[in-house]
């Protein structure tokens, strides 16, 4: 018997690197092992066609970063009090400024983002013109970078193993090292041997409510508009061998968003989009029935600068957008162009173009009074008729006097009115086992498991505030650390 995990008598299948997850860490990582003299697999847990991770429905941006000490200067300002090890810093910025180059030996066409300072989310900071915005081919969005990834995997004839999560790390006896994975195949264990290490790269826990809970701050619930299939595995497995965790508080987070049973991820409402503007009027309200702040508010990836210090904005649970009949016959309330995110790019629901389907099936409440409406959403009556009275003479006047809230100023007016919940919502999550900068897998006493590895958002380098395209342009530099020194491990005997 291992330390961990049954030791199989007999092994399903052996090469010398088992990457768990097909994202664009899994790609980068599997393709360098490969480059480097390495037999591989992959283990997917999506089935074929939802695989990809988040890689797949981001925008498709990348970080390129240079020049180097600029990009440790950013990247160190990001982080603030919640400081890294530099020695992963200066790992990273060795590394994620070779993207561009190894996007182009994989067969790609990296074409910087036309318009990149308005993606610097911090140009307040230290080091904030390191930051070089790609993308593969013509337009962003659109899983254009994720195809290449996908297409440089399959033409190396990498064998990938969909519908096949992996289940446990197995361990040897007396030495500690990872040696073999355990996965699941129609609810049949199938053992997996890695002659030389295991790469990790399947990403977060944002779609595990108890992860969630347990190390979210003040959520007790939130959807992800990314892979419904990253529910925190890679920290269960790590957690199970040893190994020391960071950054479980931090996400790319929270925004609002529409979360319904029939649909695994957040529905985006056009109206809260910060450059959208919709006809007719519109707030949103907390349990008490008051609104908590600007409805049209610019977030970076989910942080506001309050009182002298970046935090996540808040979202008092549950939430409510509240409209008038403008509004709600303005056009559709969902944005359909299916450029990101997993609702418009995999599962890919069709909204009515008048919301009369959305009405139909109970996401949108109407009522003719607002108090009406306030009973079917189980708030305060005279609290939301005195929340929309306020709202009303401030936008008449011009003038938000409780938030400064600048666009949409416009009263609710003609009913019937309308409301729709939100949940909070986010991209990723930032947290899992910690990483050295050679992508080992660290224990808590800071030594290395043997033969373990990460990349990507499991475990990612980010601790407090993230800059866009940050999180697959990780994904890449740390997918090639984690593959070569993989390859470069000796067989174990």
């Amino acid at each position: 018997m291992s330390s961990h995990g049954e030791f199989p008598a007999q092994w399903d299948k052996q090469v010398d690197v088992v990457v768990v997850g097909f994202g664009g860490a899994g790609a980068a990582a599997a393709i360098t092992a490969q480059n480097s003299g390495a037999t591989v697999l992959i283990l997917e847990k999506a089935p074929k066609g939802e695989e990809g991770g988040n890689t797949r429905v981001a925008g498709q941006g990348y970080l390129n970063a240079s020049p180097k000490e600029e990009a440790i200067d950013y990247f160190n300002a990001l982080c603030g009090p919640f400081t890294v090890d530099q020695d992963v810093v200066r790992a990273w910025a060795d590394e994620i400024g070779l993207n561009n180059d190894w996007l182009a030996s994989i067969g790609g066409d990296p074409q910087e983002h036309q318009h990149p300072p308005e993606g610097i989310e911090f140009p307040q900071f230290l080091g904030s013109n390191s930051t070089h915005k790609f993308h593969e081919g013509p337009v962003v969005g659109y899983s254009n970078t994720w195809l290449l990834f996908e297409k440089a995997v399959n033409e190396r004839g990498i064998e990938v193993l969909y519908e096949s999560p992996a289940k446990e790390l197995i361990q040897r006896n007396g030495t500690g090292e990872i040696v073999g994975v355990r996965a699941e195949q129609g609810g049949k264990s199938v053992y997996v041997r890695a002659n030389k290490a295991v790469i990790l790269t399947c990403g977060g826990f944002e779609n595990n409510q108890e992860m969630i809970r347990n190390y979210l701050p003040g959520l007790p619930y939130c959807y992800t508009t990314g892979s419904p299939h990253n529910e925190g595995d890679g920290i269960t497995m790590a957690m199970e061998v040893g190994a020391d965790l960071w950054h479980m508080n931090n996400y790319a987070g929270p925004s609002m968003g529409l979360k319904v049973p029939e649909y695994r991820t957040t529905f985006s409402m056009v109206a809260l989009h910060f450059s959208k503007v919709l006809d007719g009027g519109m707030i949103v309200v907390g349990p008490d029935a008051n609104r908590f702040a600007d409805e049209k508010r610019k977030t970076s990836h989910g942080k506001v600068y309050e009182s002298g210090r970046w935090g996540p904005l808040m979202t008092p649970c549950p939430m409510y957008m509240i409209f008038d009949h403008k509004m709600f016959t303005s056009g559709p309330l969902y944005d359909k162009d299916p450029k990101t995110g997993w609702n418009t790019m995999v599962d890919r629901y069709d909204w009515s173009d008048d919301n009369s389907a959305e009405l139909d099936r109970g996401w949108i409440k109407k009522a003719d009074t607002f108090a009406e409406l306030a009973e079917s959403i189980g708030v305060d009556a005279s609290t939301l008729e005195s929340t929309v009275g306020k709202w009303n003479e401030d936008s008449v006047a011009g003038a938000d006097t409780d938030f400064g809230r600048t666009m949409m100023l416009k009263p609710l007016a003609e009913g019937p009115f309308f409301a729709l919940e939100l949940s909070p919502s986010m991209l990723n999550t930032q947290g899992g086992p910690r990483r050295n900068g050679k992508g080992q897998v660290m224990r808590p006493d800071g030594s290395p498991l043997p033969r373990l590895y990460s990349a990507g958002e499991l475990g990612s380098i980010y601790s407090f505030l993230y800059q866009g395209t940050g999180n697959i342009g990780e994904c890449l530099a740390f997918g090639r650390i984690s593959g070569r020194n993989a390859a470069a491990e000796q067989p174990w005997e």
